[in-house]
């Protein structure tokens, strides 16, 4: 069982243990973070995801976007997941929603229940239908987005690599 909570001051050394755990793996890109892979600043990252939840602050070449941590219930950070309100053409291709595990918690259902919340909370605020995008080779992402509803739309080239667009309607 997990649970989704919004980012807070409270919770910087458990996120950076979070980020920490993905660059020793040798991973650079923590998909449906808001860009925590890049920035330096837990706080600099904090009010960026804190702006870009409102219409009256958000990055203007963003979208509004709620951005959770996924607690265990150790209350330890197992994942990330995003919800994008709508799509510009920058996210046309990628939908909205970007997710990611924790390298050690990973292949426990996590990203399927992260999915199913994030889908609630897309389904309170209005939204018919969710877009999500997937590299192919991702099949443990693919099966999470199948299991929760996703149909094939369309395929694209990411980087020279396929992935796959679904939709999920709500």
């Amino acid at each position: 069982m997990i649970t989704l909570r919004r980012p807070i001051e409270e919770y910087e050394s458990d996120a950076a243990a979070f980020k920490k755990e993905f660059i020793d793996n040798g991973e650079t890109t923590i998909n449906g973070s808001e860009l925590i892979d890049q920035m330096d600043s837990y706080d600099a990252w904090l009010k960026s995801v804190t702006d870009n939840a409102s219409p009256d602050t958000v990055n203007p070449s963003w979208v509004v976007t709620d951005t959770y941590f996924a607690f265990d219930e150790n209350d330890r950070i197992v994942g990330i997941i995003d919800l994008r309100h709508e799509l510009n053409d920058f996210l046309k291709d990628f939908g909205n929603s970007g997710y990611s595990v924790r390298p050690s918690e990973r292949r426990k259902g996590y990203a399927t229940e992260m999915l199913k919340l994030i889908l609630e909370r897309a389904h309170e605020i209005g939204m018919e239908k969710l877009q999500l995008s997937v590299e192919r080779s991702n099949e443990p992402s693919v099966k999470t987005i199948i299991k929760n509803g996703g149909k094939y739309e369309r395929s694209f080239i990411f980087e020279g690599e396929e992935a796959d667009v679904y939709m999920i309607c709500l």
